[in-house]
């Protein structure tokens, strides 16, 4: 039996192996149940925040800028999110793992859930001038704290209580598969507040979906509460394993693991973001398509993403992390074209069809990638380092794409250079993951498993 902490709710002296194969089971369920669902309620406030900046935002913070230097404005306001984002895997990375997963867990969600929150309350540009703007930067970054120190711990969560070497890919695709489940709700919240407001969206209808996440926080904390701290941590605990400066220590000690998997997430973060948010720029201003026709297609881009990130997670564990990541990153470089061509074409059906299969190419990485990454690092560091990797690519690829993408777009007046941005963001994913060394199969815990390369 399992052994409870009557304060913490943590196990004492956990042992995986230890646990029976059903005891083992019933706890690997629970924690990839809630890494998924709280990790879903997390990306639904980050979302939200991604698909209104380019519907809203802009009108309402920067009413008297020109359209597009207003579009601009609106997601440099976004991009802050992702600066703050390395900000928050390395202080929630330290606590990770230096007090466990799960109480860190907590904590990033309810610093996350009470800034969308906030969101709804905002006042605009005409109520208060450029206050507005200044007020929901502020929110921006503390969402971006909160998210930076959510990956590594959901995904931990999750990977460390699998016993199959075989399996890890699989199990640690699970938190990711929130993404799309809060890429979901985010656009299925803002079309069903669009069509119940109607003209009245721009006034209070875009507030109602913010204001929804205390709810959603509340089910998160009721889940995260009841389940139990990895034993890989607990063990590192009952050994007195910990590392007193964990964050400290990963930099010092695998800066080559941080910045690979940093510059591998290039082209899987950056083309995300063009297809999830710039498009609605860019579908309405350009394309002259309806907000809702985007959203619905947005949403049903995710639905497929619910099947295919589990999908290609579990085939990277049979042809191998590195492969599926790169066949991944191959796709997408060429992607960008076919993506913009179709677009182009000006036609409903095949615009729909286009922003549907955008999201496979970055799923075909997704996937693969929290095992890739959080293999790389050694159990008493892995909390930091793989935030750390995860989220410094929030600064270089998801942060700044939206912005790059309407940047260049004004430029150029042509897509096509945007889907030349997007290969070259494939081209230093695959050298980047290219140097990687691959764990799949392998014994992460081993002793000499990671070697310090400095």
């Amino acid at each position: 039996m399992v052994t409870l902490s009557p304060t913490t709710g943590s196990t004492l002296g956990l042992d995986a192996n230890q646990l029976t194969s059903a005891e083992h089971q019933l706890q690997l369920r629970r924690a990839v149940i809630a890494s998924t669902v709280g990790t879903a309620i997390e990306w639904y406030d980050f979302f939200l925040y991604s698909t209104v900046t380019g519907l809203v935002f802009a009108k309402l913070f920067f009413p008297h800028s020109d359209p597009w230097v207003g579009t601009l404005e609106a997601f440099a306001i976004y991009a802050v999110g992702f600066i703050a984002r390395p900000i928050g895997a390395a202080i929630f990375g330290h606590y990770g793992d230096r007090i466990g997963r799960k109480s860190t867990l907590i904590a990033t969600l309810l610093l996350m859930g009470l800034a969308t929150a906030a969101v709804a309350l905002v006042p605009t540009y005409s109520s208060i001038g450029i206050w507005g703007a200044v007020i929901l930067t502020v929110l921006r970054f503390i969402q971006g704290v909160g998210v930076g120190g959510e990956w590594g711990g959901s995904v931990l969560m999750s990977m460390e209580w699998a016993r199959n070497d075989r399996s890890r890919g699989l199990i640690a695709s699970w938190p990711q598969f929130g993404v799309p489940c809060g890429l979901f709700l985010a656009n299925l919240a803002v079309l069903a507040f669009s069509q119940m407001s109607g003209e009245h969206f721009l006034a209070w209808g875009w507030r109602i979906p913010f204001a929804l996440s205390i709810i959603l926080v509340g089910v998160g904390l009721y889940i995260r509460l009841g389940i139990l701290e990895t034993p890989v941590f607990t063990k590192l605990l009952a050994k007195r394993q910990v590392d007193r400066t964990p964050m400290l220590t990963v930099i010092r000690d695998h800066p080559r693991e941080i910045l690979l998997s940093a510059f591998a997430r290039m082209s899987e973060q950056a083309p995300f973001y063009i297809f999830t948010a710039f498009v609605f720029s860019y579908g309405i201003g350009t394309l002259h398509f309806s907000r809702d026709f985007l959203l619905t297609a947005v949403l049903s881009a995710s639905v497929l993403s619910f099947v295919s990130i589990p999908v290609f997670g579990h085939v990277s564990d049979q042809i191998g992390r590195k492969n599926m990541y790169m066949i991944g990153a191959l796709v997408t470089g060429i992607f960008g074209f076919i993506y913009f061509a179709m677009l182009n074409t000006g036609s409903a059906a095949i615009v729909f069809l286009a922003i549907v299969l955008s999201l496979i190419p970055h799923d075909m990485q997704y996937g693969p990638q929290a095992a890739l990454i959080a293999e790389s690092f050694t159990g008493r560091l892995r909390y930091s380092g793989a935030s750390l990797g995860y989220q410094l690519a929030s600064v270089i690829a998801g942060g700044p794409a939206p912005l790059i993408a309407t940047w260049l777009f004004g430029r150029f007046h042509s897509a096509t250079a945007i889907a030349i941005y997007i290969a070259v963001c494939a081209v230093i994913t695959l050298i980047a993951t290219a140097l990687m060394t691959d764990f799949t199969g392998k014994d992460i815990n081993a002793p000499d498993a990671h070697p310090q390369r400095i």
